[in-house]
């Protein structure tokens, strides 16, 4: 089935044009994700297919029988209702039925409109598999590591709020969904579990995304969005790369070809008229022409050289330290002293403590035990989650300046860069220098935020999630920085791809407030989760083979205890007594008058126990069967 179709689409927004007279569609097993540079129009384009906002030119047409549901980057609540609801509303329909049949059933008594409208909701959400969409919404939000059902959602963080939304989305059940930046805000696993999710669900996709694991994971298609163009690439994102990489060779090729040719044809017309007289009118156009044209785009990457400060004997030393928020622990008997060339990659569920564990390092908030010491050469970079700093009405290069006019790089001819020749580095060309920050997109300032931090000249650089909203160029140009980086290196992430080309130890978040240190990058550390689970494996099944043979061995031994021996002999008359107060609830039912609402789900409340205990007593009765 065709989802939409999109026709000579434009967009331009500060005159400033994004994409021009592309034309996209997508079928419903289509998985299709976009990249691009920060600033290349992604998040754009999807507002655009979505309809939240209009091109300027062509059309987009959605199929009338297909469904879709948009998930914005910075997702907003216009009512004060729970996270439970807000999740539940991407079935309006199921949760408004939901809602009114608890709204009846508290009634003291109904009219007779109100038993036909109560008659009806049954029937509905019996025939949509709705009883459960609460439970459903529950599960899928602490999937997503949001398990505060029952808050306000207008009080929440920008994180939770994307969580929230992603949950709703997820749960609406659409032929297409429209994901801008998924993967922001969630953890690890929860990236882990939503990349199983729309690996194993029948639904179009199309989504923007830096997470290049995730990316290669969940799509088909790859398009591109450069130089106002769509460029399609069939295949996953490794797939991309491969044919990204040949068609630059091809242009390099063919450009170069060109440029012989071109030279040829030059020599042939300065030779003069009568050996301009041999040749046809066509080709003497045909080299004025190739002359006219300008020269392909080149292909830019982001330059990051900057110095490194000398780091003394002491750079961070904490001993012992912990932290509460309430009783509850974050950290504690934490001990961390950092020596230079240190690129440690900080791991853990949403909320656990990671930001906090950086704050405490960096010396802004102190520890609850424990004490920090920094040294006197430190020089603290700080990337945090959330960018502050950048005043909407600022220039660029005044934001660039607040912090240095130039940066003495330590190296080379060229030892000293200025705020301009940074900016050129960092892809901000010379007519975007002198724009306000409020025209940039969302990627662009925090890649100005980043420019700040790194022109102050750290020696020890704390990054807080910082790939969230980078272009997968600017990824790799902070992934090439960061190799030769030579201070200390501490960074909370959820991006896989990134902490393995940047981290070669992990300090993971454990129960209990316990920081685990593992060598290696984050798959190594992934590995090593995964061996201690399959060691865990065979310690069990070895005890269940030591225990079968001493069974053998003792045949007359039992392996019950007195208590459970007795537990045994009850269970078998336990389950006959519940299985008989099940057939006398189900008779009862079946004698009760269907218009005795109330009476019915009282009813069928008790059956639903007496089932729980039923399969409960089983799994008992089974478990001491096995051991006996």
């Amino acid at each position: 089935m065709t989802i939409f179709s999109a026709s000579d689409i434009s967009k331009s927004i500060h005159d400033k044009m994004l994409f021009e007279n592309v034309s996209f569609g997508m079928e419903d097993t289509d998985r299709v994700g976009i990249i691009g540079r920060n600033g290349a129009g992604k998040t754009t384009f999807l507002r655009v297919i979505a309809g939240v906002d209009n091109p300027d030119t062509g059309i987009v047409a959605f199929n009338k029988e297909a469904r879709f549901e948009y998930l914005e980057q910075l997702p907003h609540f216009e009512q004060h209702i729970t996270v439970l609801e807000a999740a539940m509303s991407g079935k309006p329909q199921l949760a408004a039925a939901l809602s009114r049949h608890e709204d009846l059933c508290a009634k003291p008594s109904l009219t007779t409109n109100e038993e036909e409208e109560l008659h009806k909701i049954n029937h509905l959400i019996d025939e949509k598999h709705g009883w459960n969409l609460d439970s459903e919404a529950k599960s899928i939000l602490s999937r997503l590591g949001m398990e505060l059902f029952d808050a306000d959602v207008m009080n929440l963080s920008g994180g939770q709020r994307k969580r929230v939304a992603l949950a709703r989305a997820l749960l609406s059940e659409p032929d297409l969904l429209i994901l801008d930046e998924p993967t922001n805000h969630l953890d690890a696993g929860s990236v882990q579990w939503l990349q199983d999710y729309l690996q194993q669900a029948q639904k179009g996709l199309l989504l923007v995304t830096h997470d290049r694991y995730f990316l290669d994971a969940v799509c088909n298609r790859i398009i591109e969005l450069d130089r106002n163009k769509l460029f399609n690439y069939p295949g996953n994102f490794e797939r991309y790369l491969e044919r990204k990489e040949a068609m630059i060779d091809a242009e390099e090729a063919a450009a170069e070809h060109l440029r012989n040719k071109l030279r040829q044809e030059l020599a042939w017309l300065q030779r003069g008229a009568k050996a301009r007289r041999t040749k046809q009118q066509s080709r003497i156009d045909w080299i004025a022409k190739m002359q006219a044209e300008p020269p392909p785009p080149e292909e830019k990457n982001i330059k990051i050289e900057l110095g490194n400060v000398f780091l003394g004997g002491r750079i961070i030393d904490a001993y012992n330290i912990g932290k509460k928020i309430g009783d509850r622990i974050l950290f504690e008997n934490f001990t961390y002293s950092a020596a230079p060339g240190d690129k440690i990659g900080i791991i853990g569920p949403n909320g656990t403590g990671k930001s906090t564990l950086l704050n405490t390092l960096a010396g802004l908030i102190q520890p609850d035990s424990g004490s920090v010491k920094l040294g006197e050469t430190v020089k603290i970079g700080y990337f945090k989650q959330e960018i502050t700093d950048l005043a909407p009405r600022q220039t660029v290069i005044g934001a660039l300046r607040e912090i240095a006019e130039y940066i003495d790089v330590g190296v080379g001819r060229e030892r000293f860069i200025t705020a301009k020749e940074l900016l050129d580095r960092f892809l901000f060309p010379s007519r975007q220098q002198n724009s306000l920050i409020e025209t940039l997109s969302g990627g662009e300032r925090r890649r100005l935020a980043l420019l700040r931090v790194l022109m102050a000249n750290p020696n020890v650089l704390m990054l807080d999630e910082p790939t969230n909203d980078f272009d997968i160029a600017t990824l790799g140009a902070l992934e090439e920085h960061l190799s030769h980086f030579k201070g200390v290196l501490l960074i909370v992430s959820h991006d896989r791809s990134f902490l393995d080309k940047t981290v070669d130890f992990v300090y993971a978040f454990e129960e209990n407030g316990i920081i685990k240190q593992y060598p290696g990058n984050y798959s190594a550390y992934l590995e090593k989760i995964e061996q201690k689970k399959e060691n865990a494996k065979q310690s069990k099944i070895t005890a269940l083979i030591k225990e079968e043979i001493s069974k053998k061995e003792n045949p007359k031994k039992s392996g019950l205890s007195f208590k459970e021996q007795k537990e045994y002999d009850e269970s078998e008359k336990k389950i006959e007594s519940l299985e008989q107060e099940k057939k006398r609830i189900s008779d009862l039912m079946t004698k009760t008058d269907s218009s005795d609402y109330k009476k019915i789900m009282e009813l069928s409340e008790q059956l639903a126990t007496i089932e729980q205990n039923i399969d409960t007593a089983t799994e008992r009765w089974l478990e001491l069967e096995e051991r006996k």
